[in-house]
């Protein structure tokens, strides 16, 4: 038997270029509020929208946050990538570091596709079940090789903005 599939790549929005995103793929109803929970109580006051697209029984995409406008966009979004157990959450005002240990080690969460504020696009596969994340294109290609000035400028910049000591 042959399975007939169609690949497409989504190109993810967000409200502005700072906004982080995090995508990644879970198993159960619960991860909304689990999510929301890890969220919550890594950056106190955070401002943040949070979608799932659930696989099976009503296969709605379920949301939360605490801000309006990111969470129309994490539902926006969802929908264009329409992938079972996919979630994605946008940060304003905090960083992926903040929150992802939280999230990894929420039970239901398989794996984590990306974090980043650059630009973004997710490779979905359709097949005649449905569709699923095959990978992100995160940013753009590398053009070149760090010199021994650009390696002191990143340790000099992870010391100033309080990430290395």
């Amino acid at each position: 038997m042959s399975e007939s599939y169609r690949i497409e790549v989504i190109p993810i929005e967000k409200p502005s270029p700072e906004i982080n995103v995090i995508i990644g793929h879970s198993h159960f109803i619960k991860t909304v509020e689990d999510l929301y929970e890890a969220v919550v109580n890594s950056v106190p006051g955070v401002k943040f929208g949070l979608a799932f697209c659930e696989a099976s029984g009503e296969r709605l995409i379920r949301y939360d946050g605490t801000d309006e406008e990111l969470i129309k966009y994490c539902v926006e979004n969802a929908k264009k990538i329409g992938a079972g157990h996919t979630f994605i959450i946008m940060l304003k005002n905090a960083y992926p570091i903040n929150v992802l240990n939280a999230i990894k080690n929420t039970f239901e969460v398989c794996r984590i596709f990306t974090a980043t504020a650059n630009p973004l696009q997710v490779v979905v596969i359709e097949t005649d079940q449905g569709r699923g994340v095959i990978g992100v294109v995160d940013g753009y290609t590398p053009v070149g090789v760090e010199s021994e000035e650009h390696i002191k400028e990143r340790k000099e910049f992870l010391r100033k903005i309080g990430y290395k000591r």
